[in-house]
C-alpha cells in the first residue's frame, strides 16, 4: 500500500475511473448485443432502432475517451453492414 498522500490519491482516482470505464463499456456491449439479437431474429425495424441506440452509445464512449475513434468507426461500420443485410 502506498504511503505518500499523492500516491494514495492516484489509487483512489484510478479505481473510480476504472469503474466508470467499465460501466460505459458494459452499456456499449449491451447495446451491441441488442442489435445482434434483432439481426438473429430477422427483425429489420428492431435492428434499425437498436443500431441507432448502439451508435449513440458508441459515440458517447468515444467522446469520453473509452474507445479510440477508429475502433468506434469500425464497430459502427460492421453493425450497419450487418443490419443492412437483414431482409
Amino acid at each position: 500500500m502506498a504511503n505518500i498522500k499523492s500516491a494514495k490519491k492516484r489509487i483512489l482516482v484510478s479505481e473510480k475511473r476504472a469503474a466508470r470505464n467499465k460501466a460505459i463499456r458494459s452499456k456499449v456491449k449491451t447495446a451491441i448485443k441488442k442489435v445482434d439479437a434483432a439481426i438473429a431474429a430477422n427483425d429489420k425495424e428492431a435492428a434499425q432502432a437498436a443500431l441507432t441506440a448502439a451508435v449513440s452509445e458508441l459515440d458517447k464512449a468515444t467522446k469520453k475517451g473509452i474507445y479510440h475513434k477508429n475502433t468506434c468507426a469500425r464497430k459502427v461500420s460492421r453493425l450497419t453492414i450487418a443490419v443492412n443485410k437483414v431482409s
